[in-house]
Formats: C-alpha cells, sequence, structure tokens
C-alpha cells in the first residue's frame, strides 16, 4: 500500500523484509518508488483516446500497488490495482496554458481507499459548524465512504452542568444513522470508543481548526498529532498539487491521514440535481414526488417539503440542501 506520495516518489509499506539492509523499525517493509514511463504512456493514451476523459493521478497514497524491488530501499510501482472508492477533487490541469488546457480538468485522489470518513467537530470553542458537516457527509455519500461523526471537547459541556448539550446537537445525526462518538481528549471520555472506531481500517480525519484534532491523535497514540502536524506544515495547499501525503499507522494496526485537502474542499462533482441524493433523509423521498425534475424548493405535490412541514426532515438538513444547491448551481467549475 501506498503510504506516502512527495514530489513524484512514492513509499510502498510492503510485507516483505527491508531492501535496505540499514533500515530500521520506522522504515521495515518499505520501499521508495517511481512511476515508470509505460505506465504514464498508459494515462496518456486513455485520455488521448476519450475526449470526455481527464487526467488524473496514476497513484496515490491508499492505492494498493505492485513494486518491483530494485535493492537499497529503492524500487518501481509496475501495476496499480483497481480502486474500490477514492476520495477526488477536480482542478484545473496542472501546468496547463491557453483555452484548451482551461477546458481541461485534473482529477486529484485526495486518498484512495478509506475505509471511513471520520469528521471532527467540537461542541464548544469553537461552536460546531453543522452546515460544513453536512458538506462533508455529502462528500463522503458521493464518494460510497462511510462516515463517523466524532463530537469532541464534551467536558467544557459539563463542566457548564450541561451535559446533554452535545447529544442535543448532534443527536439529529445519530438518528440518521451516522455512527456519533463523543469524546474529550482532555479527560479522556470516549478515547477508547474512537480507538476501536479507528482499528484495523484506513480512515481519513476532518475538521476545522481548533476543534482538537492534534489532542484527540495524540489520546489515542502519544506522538501521532505531532506526527500530523508535521505532515501538514510541508503540505502544500494550492488547487493542482499537494506536496506530501502520508498515512500515519496506529500501534493497534490501521492508519489515519489527516488531509488538509479535504478541509476546504468544494462539492467538486456533484450537479444541483444530483445532490437530493447524497442526503440520506431526502433520497428515499425523491420518487414520491408529483415532478422527475423536482428540486424539492417551491414545486407543488413535493414530498421533500411536506417532509420538512411535518418534521420528518430537520429543518437545518433542509436549508443546508438549499444552501449547497444554490452553491453548485452559481459556481464555475474550477472553483
Amino acid at each position: 500500500m501506498v503510504v506516502k506520495v512527495q514530489s513524484g516518489f512514492f513509499t510502498v509499506q510492503t510485507e516483505a523484509a527491508p531492501s535496505c539492509p540499514s533500515g530500521g523499525a520506522e522504515t521495515r517493509g518499505k520501499i521508495v518508488c517511481r512511476i515508470p514511463g509505460r505506465l504514464k504512456d498508459e494515462e496518456r493514451r486513455r485520455v488521448d483516446l476519450d475526449p470526455d476523459a481527464s487526467p488524473g493521478d496514476i497513484v496515490a497514497v491508499g492505492d494498493r500497488v505492485l513494486v518491483t524491488d530494485l535493492g537499497n530501499g529503492k524500487g518501481e510501482i509496475e501495476a496499480v490495482e483497481e480502486r474500490e472508492r477514492a476520495l477526488t477533487r477536480r482542478a484545473p490541469l496542472p501546468g496547463g496554458r491557453g483555452a484548451r488546457a482551461a477546458k481541461r480538468e485534473y482529477k486529484q485522489i485526495i486518498i484512495a481507499n478509506p475505509d471511513q470518513a471520520v469528521f471532527v467537530f467540537s461542541i464548544l470553542d469553537p461552536k460546531p459548524n453543522l452546515r460544513m458537516l453536512d458538506r462533508f457527509l455529502v462528500m463522503a455519500e458521493e464518494a460510497r465512504i462511510p462516515s463517523v461523526i466524532c463530537a469532541n471537547k464534551i467536558d467544557l459541556a459539563i463542566e457548564l452542568g450541561q451535559p446533554n448539550y452535545p447529544q442535543r446537537v448532534f443527536g439529529l445525526y445519530a438518528d440518521l444513522g451516522y455512527p456519533v462518538i463523543y469524546t474529550s481528549a482532555s479527560t479522556g471520555l470516549g478515547i477508547d470508543e474512537l480507538r476501536q472506531q479507528l482499528i484495523s481500517k484506513l480512515s481519513v480525519l476532518a475538521g476545522p481548526s481548533g476543534v482538537g484534532k492534534s489532542s484527540l491523535l495524540n489520546a489515542l497514540q502519544p506522538g501521532l498529532g505531532l506526527a500530523a502536524r508535521e505532515v501538514s506544515k510541508t503540505t502544500g495547499k494550492g488547487r493542482h498539487t499537494t506536496r506530501v501525503r502520508e498515512l500515519l499507522p496506529l500501534v493497534e494496526g490501521g492508519y489515519v491521514a489527516d488531509t488538509p485537502g479535504l478541509r476546504t474542499m468544494a462539492l467538486w462533482d456533484i450537479e444541483p440535481d444530483e445532490l437530493d441524493a447524497y442526503f440520506c433523509e431526502i433520497g428515499p423521498l425523491v420518487s414520491d414526488c408529483s415532478y422527475s425534475n423536482c428540486s424539492h424548493t417551491n414545486e407543488p405535490g413535493c414530498a421533500v417539503l411536506a417532509a420538512v412541514e411535518n418534521g420528518q426532515i430537520h429543518s437545518a438538513r433542509y436549508e443546508s440542501y438549499l444552501r449547497l444547491r444554490e452553491e453548485t448551481a452559481e459556481r464555475p467549475w474550477w472553483y
């Protein structure tokens, strides 16, 4: 599995003994690989043969690959297994210029084959931005990535004498079927439950700044939060290229990816008319609407509007749907 991508080099974690005799425990079974020209030529031919195809990352963090060990810790990637799922975003073609290049898209793979996305939000300080959470959930639904919600800093609610406040804020997501884990990095509440959720899985962690994500990682495994911050410091944040993407290993098995691109990613590949399918409480009602192209905004006989009125759909979630629909309708594709 590819565990790190940096400047055209791909660090692959293998089950074999290290090819570099001097490799320590941190490098055991790892080989730093390049992509051969053959795979690059295959990608170019694929795009040239299909006028609607967009170029994309040939290899990404999380990909499962076949490598040839060239010795001394170096290797070459021979083949990439088909991805089960991937979190992607769309950007202008790197290095492209002129009108033709402006019409070309580049499919950037943020992470391949994740088992789950863990969205971390705090109860207080800062207050939870549920619109952002709804955006993340839509992104994960579109990519077929299971979602877990981590509500952190619950100790602050307890200190204020409102121990039930976290459930009042995030309870609607539990009612929708999303796993919600309530944690406090400072007191250790919920840490064991979160740790069990991560074991033996490839997890993507995302959330706004200040929610205590690094503190959570350190509570899960000493030093893990520091490692995540180091990765973030060396990560490019331009639209086209990210210099470093890395999976951080867990002692009990599994990996976590702290991906800055996910914290700020817009709904790149979702059209307005597709959005209802990615709200789990709205999608099942679409077939009951009077119009097949119902936007669920003002049409008579709309089953979604009726569900909002009778409380079957939470008004805040419906408002998120309206805002995201407006955003996807107005943005240019390169937004």
